[in-house]
């Protein structure tokens, strides 16, 4: 009995639609819209052309909070530039420091 109750949990979850994470460019939107999407969906891929190289896009994924990183990170203050600034204040997941675990 308990191996179909396992095999049922195994078929469901693999039924399950993947969980698909948005992507953005910052500098077409307002820092408060950036903000507003990260409470609202938790974590996004944020794009933005960089500031010392033409043509290059930089992006990573940024968090509304720190439960939203993977183990052995946490977030950490970062700056994205939006449509009406151009340092918009988020959180990047970085890994915690050896001294940071009291180590």
């Amino acid at each position: 009995m308990t191996k179909r109750i396992l095999l049922f949990i195994c078929l469901f979850a693999v039924s399950l639609p993947a969980q698909a994470i948005s992507r953005y460019n910052t500098p077409s939107l307002t820092c408060s819209r950036i903000q507003n999407i990260l409470q609202t969906e938790n974590a996004a891929i944020l794009r933005y052309p960089s500031p010392r190289i033409s043509d290059l896009t930089l992006y990573d994924i940024y968090v509304s909070h720190s439960r939203y990183c993977d183990f052995g990170e946490r977030g950490a203050t970062a700056y994205v530039p939006a449509k009406d600034t151009r340092q918009c204040k988020v959180l990047e997941c970085k890994p915690v420091s050896d001294q940071e675990n009291g180590r």
